[in-house]
């Protein structure tokens, strides 16, 4: 296990109504706030309204930022910082999925920057200061409401690229499952696989004697598989929600699987200029990109896709190979992400071979990506082949 050090200043709120609770955790804040939220879904489910009853409760005066897109756009963080800066607000609040509280801390980190936002993507500028923020969870899937990171899509350059700093933790986050209810099937598709594949980049580390960690893993897929399934079936399941938002929080908070292990991310390089592109889901891609990643790169730690086979699937190793076992294991990730309706291949989005070099090439710009194996340009367009 690597050397490491853990702190993480998020407050959490789970449960039902706990939106009843907003006026009093933004109020030591100030009075002045950023509202961030996506299409309108929380104005058709009412939870718009029970937000600035809350806010008008304590007085607060409200600036809003909506329509925030599936994939960020810059131009859209930048239209927060002008409202955020004109009116001097003291707080945002993100009301949403991980797209919608990515662009919040986006807003965030720009606000007090004199330069352009875009430094902090394009490793130009550090985050040194932010605007504090806080979140009320729409979607179980990226876990932003409990870490320090956000990504972004800057759609007139086609890059998608991500910014991170301890300033952009949320002060609180409200997680209510029963939020999640009217989740459309598709998000619930791609935030299940989504949680899925922010454990496997943490998982599939070459990290040695970290029994705690993969232990940690391997629980939070059985739960996402567990639950996965029922919550489609039966969308106001409540314990099946529950436990699909708290996996979702725990599989990317910065600690728990991740703390002492060399993380991997080259699965979510590669998507990223995929959705640059296509403005496809982020779930969706990755779906297609994450088990084509475990084809191209089983062999370098062999015995970890055996364990994961084993303890995640039920493969039973006897009679079969290391190499049978493993495989085995990553055709049982496709057949669960296929029995769930998420998409198997980039042709499934009309996506063709046209931009092969250029996503491989703009995957590796800062240098080749991935712990695991590190891949160069050749080995991210060998992917993107395999995933068409």
């Amino acid at each position: 296990m690597n050397a490491f050090q853990f702190q993480n200043p998020t407050k959490i709120v789970f449960g039902p109504d706990t939106v009843e609770k907003l006026g009093e955790l933004v109020q030591p804040f100030g009075k002045t706030v950023l509202l961030v939220y996506g299409s309108g879904s929380i104005k058709r489910t009412g939870l718009y309204d029970r937000v600035l009853s809350q806010l008008n409760g304590i007085g607060a005066k409200v600036l809003e930022l909506p329509n925030v897109e599936p994939n960020p756009r810059l131009t859209t963080v930048k239209k927060g910082i002008e409202i955020s800066r004109t009116h001097k607000v003291d707080f945002i609040l993100a009301v949403g999925g991980g797209s919608v509280i990515d662009a919040a801390k986006a807003v965030a980190a720009g606000v007090p920057y004199e330069g352009d936002v875009w430094d902090f993507c394009i490793r130009k500028a550090v985050v040194r200061e932010a605007i504090p923020l806080g979140t009320i969870l729409t979607l179980a899937a990226t876990g932003s409401e409990m870490n320090g990171n956000a990504v972004v899509s800057n759609w007139e350059e086609q890059q998608k690229r991500g910014l991170g700093s301890p300033h952009l933790y949320p002060k609180f986050s409200i997680l209510d499952p029963t939020l999640t209810y009217t989740v459309p099937q598709d998000q619930t598709v791609n935030g299940t696989v989504d949680i899925m594949s922010h454990v496997f980049e943490q998982y599939f580390s070459r990290t040695a004697d970290t029994p705690l960690q993969e232990r940690f893993c391997e629980s939070i897929l059985l739960t996402v598989i567990e639950n996965a399934a029922k919550a489609l079936a039966v969308p106001d399941d409540y314990a099946a929600r529950a436990n699909l938002m708290w996996a979702g929080t725990m599989a990317l908070n910065g600690g728990l699987i991740s703390v002492g292990v060399q993380n991997d991310w080259a699965s979510h390089g590669i998507e990223h200029e995929i959705s640059a592109i296509y403005d496809i889901p982020h779930g969706a891609g990755l779906a297609v990109v994450f088990p084509n990643w475990m084809k191209a790169v089983f062999q370098e730690r062999l015995d970890r896709f055996v364990q994961y086979a084993v303890r995640v699937w039920g493969i039973d190793p006897t009679g079969k190979t290391d190499e049978e076992t493993a495989l085995a294991g990553i055709a049982a990730t496709r057949a669960f992400f296929t029995s769930i309706g998420a998409p198997s291949r980039l042709a499934d989005f009309g996506i063709g071979s046209e931009h092969l070099d250029r996503m491989a090439e703009e995957a590796v710009r800062f240098g080749s990506i991935g712990s695991f194996k590190k891949l160069e340009k050749q080995d991210v367009r060998d992917i993107l082949e395999l995933s068409l």
